[in-house]
């Protein structure tokens, strides 16, 4: 059943822009499945779906494979300026607080903007987590978002 409803929702996806959990839901339901809002939100991380800018700046769900936007800095500037609540660091950590719900996206964005100071990010829902090396470079990075914060 799990792998059916992800093949609908990739299909889902694929046809139509789709941008709340609950419109998920409502979807995966008019076809038949029976899911929660619990359920829709394991698929989405599972399938490692992201959301992305569409038509007149709102975000839909994609795949994480597909490029969006043809300016990277341009959309992390964005992103940065619409969803970032606060950012600190300590050592070689640099913690970057959301609004709920897009701390994937953005994780995702920052992930693809090959910063060499950043090995990797770990987000929850509105929480990302940057491991940066060497460990000095920790306020570099939080100067270089404040920056792109505006």
């Amino acid at each position: 059943m799990k792998t059916r409803r992800h093949m609908k929702i990739q299909e889902i996806i694929g046809k139509e822009n789709i941008r709340t959990q609950e419109d998920l839901a409502k979807k995966l339901m008019e076809a038949g499945f029976v899911v929660t809002q619990a359920t829709v939100s394991r698929d989405i991380k599972e399938l490692g779906l992201i959301k992305v800018p569409g038509n007149e700046e709102e975000y839909h769900y994609a795949p994480p494979t597909e490029q969006y936007s043809p300016n990277l800095q341009d959309r992390l500037k964005r992103m940065l300026r619409e969803t970032v609540v606060s950012v600190d660091d300590s050592e070689n950590l640099v913690l970057i607080r959301t609004i709920p719900g897009n701390a994937h996206a953005l994780a995702s964005v920052i992930d693809n903007s090959n910063w060499p100071e950043v090995i990797g990010t770990v987000a929850g829902d509105d929480t990302i987590l940057l491991v940066v090396k060497p460990k000095e470079t920790a306020v570099f990075v939080c100067e270089r978002i404040n920056g792109l914060l505006g």
